[in-house]
């Protein structure tokens, strides 16, 4: 019997405290020596898991999309149209907005603009929302529970309608506007599935 690989649980350890210290300091302060004395292990190690502080910022983008896909956990809905709804609720609270942090999801974001790999990460991460999303509608279409006949393109509108908000309530600080504009989002998402 052979010895258990330590890779993918280090490197997942290695990805949440840079995450950590992206969120504190922001990314452009994140070094390798701050996430190895975050979790107490030598900088070499890191190297030795990431071969560049490039790849770390790949896994930060992997582990966005993993946070991201819990936003689809309904494990306990009772048909296709009570999970879509259930996923619905979730997108258009603030239970979406605490999965990540804006400040770094923002920042790698704008990595996208000038690092084609990172950009088509991202564009992965965002497809792969999209595409869960319209299976879901696809499912409530097939149950005869609702009625929509581009299922990817009502996902997306929904998505757009999703990133426009969210960039937007980032910079709003009152919690009454806050939750009275997310309701408004929810509503114009819910009119494209009507």
């Amino acid at each position: 019997m052979g010895r258990k690989s330590l890779k993918e649980p280090r490197q997942k350890e290695i990805i949440k405290a840079f995450y950590k210290i992206v969120k504190k300091d922001g990314l452009e302060n994140a070094s390798i020596q701050k996430i190895a004395e975050s979790i107490q292990i030598n900088p070499s190690l890191i190297m030795h898991y990431f071969r560049s502080r490039e790849h770390l910022v790949y896994g930060l983008v992997e582990f966005i999309l993993d946070r991201w896909l819990l936003i689809f956990d309904v494990k306990d809905a009772e048909d296709p149209r009570d999970a879509l709804d259930k996923v619905l609720d979730n997108i258009f609270s603030k239970k979406w907005n605490s999965l990540f942090d804006d400040g770094t999801s923002y920042s790698l974001y704008s990595l996208a603009f000038r690092n084609k790999t990172i950009r088509q990460r991202y564009k992965h991460l965002l497809d792969s929302l999209r595409q869960r999303l319209a299976e879901m509608i696809e499912a409530c279409n097939e149950s005869k529970s609702l009625a929509v006949k581009d299922p990817v393109a009502a996902a997306d509108i929904i998505f757009v309608l999703v990133d426009g908000a969210y960039y937007y309530l980032s910079l709003v600080d009152d919690k009454a506007e806050y939750d009275r504009r997310l309701a408004v989002y929810k509503k114009h998402a819910l009119n494209v599935l009507s």
